[in-house]
């Protein structure tokens, strides 16, 4: 490594961030970029540790210690040209990704880890400022068209890897600008939109063609779009929202998570939308879901001016540290706090709701909760929960948003008109070693054949899924593989 000692001379600094009470004013991003000196420090965190469990740890098998030396190095071209080889977009992963390569970091043992999603974000930054970030389509082209269904993380990274193996590539979305999750999900204080769109043109220009607007199963058969590619990929997301069938579900003021916030991520873009204003100004909010979509919820309440926001997890609270059912390098389900949840948040943990109040106009008023305890197994995990007696209680609010994560992809449509067989949880059945569906030149990737899961997996599902597309195109593939090891020493 560049520096040998840097683990022991340096500790782990995360670059500053806009105070919560300045940056709830507006929905820009607001963690600053590291200055020269802190980055070069922290890439020196970066061990010489042997067995580089990060590799492992990362979904995408991202090549950690040899990009975090080059940083050191300032060798900004051999950085970015290792991190792209095994992601298409550093630039989300570096801003939105939980980090498990930082949970399987060496150094974590007994120190904090190398802030490896932080580097990985300047790298990109660096990349495009220095006009290293180019179109990598070939100029002799395959003759072959494949169309991807979906623009979100999984989509743009297949469309990206078959581009750049030659093929025309047409994807289709059905909201009216490419992005997907990336666009119309996940909140901009957290991801501005223009770094969304700055890739997309970078696509457009290796010949990627997006027709947005467009529901397959709706605005175009299903089966013409079978019939006029030599290969489909399916990448449109796992969308179907798991909902609370309670009693007074019905009332005015219950909303899904992912309606509410696409409807600001439109706002802020000034993109018209049909349906009623969905707005926490000045209302008692409760989130049910204590994951990420929970927070950004919590996040975008308190931008529009809830008067008080709570947030309901069905769970225990998670311990502060790893147990011995947590070992490392194993991802630990330990308790997260989010810059949302330090701009302001009352959070609650083992809390059941079990009905809605209403007014008599059909408002919602209150809700009714009780505390419950869990049976857990010799595991730690969690099997059944009881409920407290005498816990039962009603707290007011005016709004309810529901962010208890999908359950499956939306069926009726494309799937049905295509004839793809699910699997026992509703997702498009396709094994993860070949991605292909019943229909013969059909692919699955990323949350509509694996269920809902991270960003980072999504982009490595695309990745892989491609690179079968085009074994099964061409008889091989000219795409990277996704042993991370040899793919470096082939590099390099």
């Amino acid at each position: 490594m560049g520096k040998a000692t840097g683990f022991q001379e340096f500790n782990r600094e995360m670059p500053e961030k806009v105070p919560a009470a300045e940056r709830v004013k507006n929905y820009n991003e607001f963690v600053h970029l590291y200055t020269d000196e802190k980055l070069n420090q922290q890439s020196a965190r970066c061990m010489n540790c042997g067995i580089p469990f990060c590799h492992s740890g990362c979904p995408l098998g991202n090549i950690i210690p040899e990009f975090n030396d080059a940083v050191y190095r300032k060798n900004w071209e051999e950085a970015y040209t290792i991190l792209s080889s095994t992601n298409n977009f550093p630039e989300f992963t570096g801003r939105i990704c939980p980090a498990p390569c930082e949970s399987a970091c060496v150094l974590g043992i007994n120190k904090p880890a190398v802030a490896i999603e932080e580097i990985e974000k300047h790298i990109i930054e660096i990349a495009y400022s220095k006009n290293m970030v180019k179109p990598t389509s070939p100029l002799i082209k395959t003759g072959k068209k494949v169309a991807v269904v979906g623009s979100g993380p999984a989509g743009l990274a297949a469309a990206a890897q078959l581009s750049k193996a030659g093929h025309a590539v047409t994807v289709y979305e059905r909201d009216d600008r490419p992005g997907g999750l990336l666009r119309y999900g996940i909140p901009d204080f957290k991801l501005e939109k223009w770094v969304v769109d700055r890739r997309i043109e970078v696509m457009e220009k290796d010949g990627v063609v997006f027709k947005c607007n467009t529901e397959i199963g709706n605005d175009i058969a299903a089966d013409e779009v079978v019939r006029t590619h030599d290969a489909v990929v399916l990448a449109g997301g796992s969308t179907i929202p798991r909902n609370l069938d309670i009693p007074g579900r019905e009332l005015k003021g219950i909303h899904f998570a992912m309606d509410f916030l696409k409807q600001q991520n439109k706002r802020v873009s000034d993109t018209k939308f049909a349906d009623e204003d969905i707005l926490a100004t000045g209302k008692d909010v409760i989130v049910i879901g204590g994951g990420d979509t929970g927070s950004d919820c919590v996040g975008t309440s308190n931008r529009q001016g809830a008067s008080s926001i709570k947030q309901f997890e069905v769970m225990m609270q998670p311990p502060a540290q790893r147990t011995a059912h947590m070992p490392w390098p194993t991802y630990p389900m330990v308790l997260k706090t989010t810059s949302s949840h330090e701009e302001g948040v009352d959070r609650f943990w083992g809390i059941n709701t079990e009905e809605f109040l209403g007014d008599e106009d059909g408002n919602l008023r209150a809700i009714r909760v009780c505390d419950i305890s869990w049976e857990l197994d010799v595991m730690n995990r969690p099997i059944k929960f009881n409920k407290v007696e005498g816990s039962e209680r009603e707290i007011a609010c005016q709004r309810v948003f529901l962010a208890m994560g999908f359950l499956h992809p939306q069926f009726h449509g494309m799937l049905e008109n295509i004839g793809v067989k699910l699997d026992a949880r509703k997702n498009v059945q396709a094994t993860e070693q070949a991605y292909r569906t019943n229909v013969g030149k059909v692919f699955a990737a990323g949350d509509m054949r694996r269920g809902q899961s991270l960003v980072v997996w999504a982009i490595s599902e695309g990745r892989e899924a491609a690179r079968k597309v085009d074994e099964f195109l061409m008889g091989h593939s000219v795409l990277e593989s996704k042993d991370a090891v040899n793919q470096f020493e082939q590099v390099f």
